[in-house]
């Protein structure tokens, strides 16, 4: 096993690019485990995602989350992608995220509801959920899930992103807050869990770089970024979503504060569970559409 990386290892091996290659992808998406040679995740932004008053443009949204999805599973038609990730008969929950000041956008739990719907799953076998995620009917009958959540700064993590996002499945969230939450990534070992995850959308429209204890939550460290991180492996997507967190805390609070206080839960959530790679060598990162300040 790899023993775990200091702060200086995280920053020097974060500061690779890791640009689109043609590398071969998993042909089946419901493996839970890929054999790729390159974990793929795409990064979509769009220009018009947000209106001038900061307000979420459901139709771009839609038009974002296809496009992803078409590239990350190579198809050229979003409901067959769709199709790639569930079949009809599945019961699908989306796991989304409440926190009041900065939820999971409206616009990106329908986006993705109309696409499972596309493909074939009745309605009555979708759920939207967070807190209730143990009790809920959809969830715990749940053959597929789908994860969704903005992605943010927090005070133990270091980060919240979609290796986080689970943390409601767990019988005692408190269990998981040691050791900066290094727990975090066995959560996607517990039986209503396990091998069902689909597809992990970490939403970067508003992302928030910075924090000041629990439930911190200033306009000052949001920006309208306008993007989405997709991809199939929660420890790839978190992993570069961490990278653009440092790229705006370094623009906006110096070199010094680049990386938030001890992300660890990311690496070892490869090193320690297996559940994907951390290795920014090992991602194939496809960035799509608006290039305006993308950062990484």
């Amino acid at each position: 096993m790899k023993s775990p990386m200091t702060r200086r290892d995280f920053i020097r091996g974060t500061s690779f690019a890791v640009l689109g290659t043609a590398v071969g992808f998993p042909r089946n998406p419901q493996n839970p485990q890929p054999q790729a040679t390159k974990s793929r995740v795409i990064l979509i932004r769009h220009a018009e995602a947000l209106d001038e008053n900061s307000e979420f443009n459901g139709p771009v949204i839609q038009q974002m989350l296809d496009e992803a999805v078409m590239k990350l599973l190579d198809q050229s038609d979003p409901t067959a992608a769709f199709r790639l990730l569930v079949k009809p008969e599945d019961i699908v929950g989306i796991k989304s995220n409440v926190w009041s000041y900065l939820p999971t956008p409206p616009e990106v739990e329908k986006a993705i509801k109309r696409r499972l719907l596309d493909a074939g799953v009745k309605e009555e076998n979708i759920g939207i959920d967070d807190h209730n995620v143990r009790a809920n009917p959809i969830f715990v009958k749940s053959t597929a899930l789908i994860n969704t959540r903005p992605l943010r700064t927090h005070y133990l993590a270091g980060m919240s992103g979609c290796i986080k996002n689970y943390i409601m499945f767990g019988e005692s969230q408190p269990d998981y807050h040691p050791d900066s939450c290094a727990a975090l990534g066995s959560l996607f070992n517990l039986p209503q869990v396990k091998g069902k995850t689909r597809l992990n959308v970490l939403c970067a429209l508003t992302p928030q770089f910075h924090g000041r204890g629990p439930h911190h939550f200033s306009r000052r460290y949001v920006w309208n970024y306008k993007g989405l991180i997709v991809g199939q492996d929660p420890v790839a997507v978190d992993t570069i979503g961490l990278r653009l967190i440092m790229a705006k805390r370094r623009q906006e609070l110096g070199p010094g504060q680049e990386l938030p206080p001890v992300p660890k839960h990311i690496q070892i959530a490869d090193t320690k569970y297996g559940l994907g790679t951390s290795d920014l060598n090992k991602i194939e990162l496809i960035k799509l559409g608006w290039t305006e300040d993308v950062m990484i």
